[in-house]
């Protein structure tokens, strides 16, 4: 993977999907390639709005790998999360410990050699246009691998 590219199109992104008023409150890029050297594995690549802690990424990575998803939780932070929604490529989530009177939810879709995670927070609507920005980037990503 041509990182040079990759972080060129996260830092273009972000600018536009992640912070105040944007769809995304925080955004994460870890390594996550199932074939490739395990001492890439849970790496982060990229990150926005948050400070990931790779000792915690490593558990949500091995949580991913388990593919037990409707009957675990994981956390992010001090959140933890609940899995409401799988498909092929991609999960959704709900903070179950979240104060915010609309809730809290997280996006993790597997893309390439990476999982990228998008904090979001509100409800349904707020969701749809988390998905819509993750995919943006999923799909810039995708274009250089063609």
């Amino acid at each position: 993977m041509d990182w040079a590219f990759v972080h060129k199109i996260w830092e273009k992104w972000i600018s536009s999907n992640v912070g105040s008023g944007q769809p995304l409150k925080s955004a994460l890029l870890l390594n996550y390639d199932p074939n490739g050297p395990s001492r890439l594995i849970s790496t982060i690549a990229e990150q926005e709005g948050i400070k990931g802690d790779p000792t915690e990424m490593c558990e949500l990575v091995s949580f991913v790998k388990r593919n037990k998803l409707q009957t675990e939780s994981f956390f992010i932070g001090q959140n933890q999360y609940l899995v409401t929604t799988i498909h092929e490529s991609w999960f959704s989530a709900r903070c179950m410990s979240t104060s915010k009177p609309a809730g809290e939810g997280a996006i993790l879709m597997h893309t390439g050699a990476f999982l990228l995670i998008g904090l979001y927070d509100g409800s349904i609507g707020s969701a749809c246009r988390a998905m819509v920005a993750l995919d943006q980037f999923a799909w810039q990503l995708s274009r250089r691998n063609h």
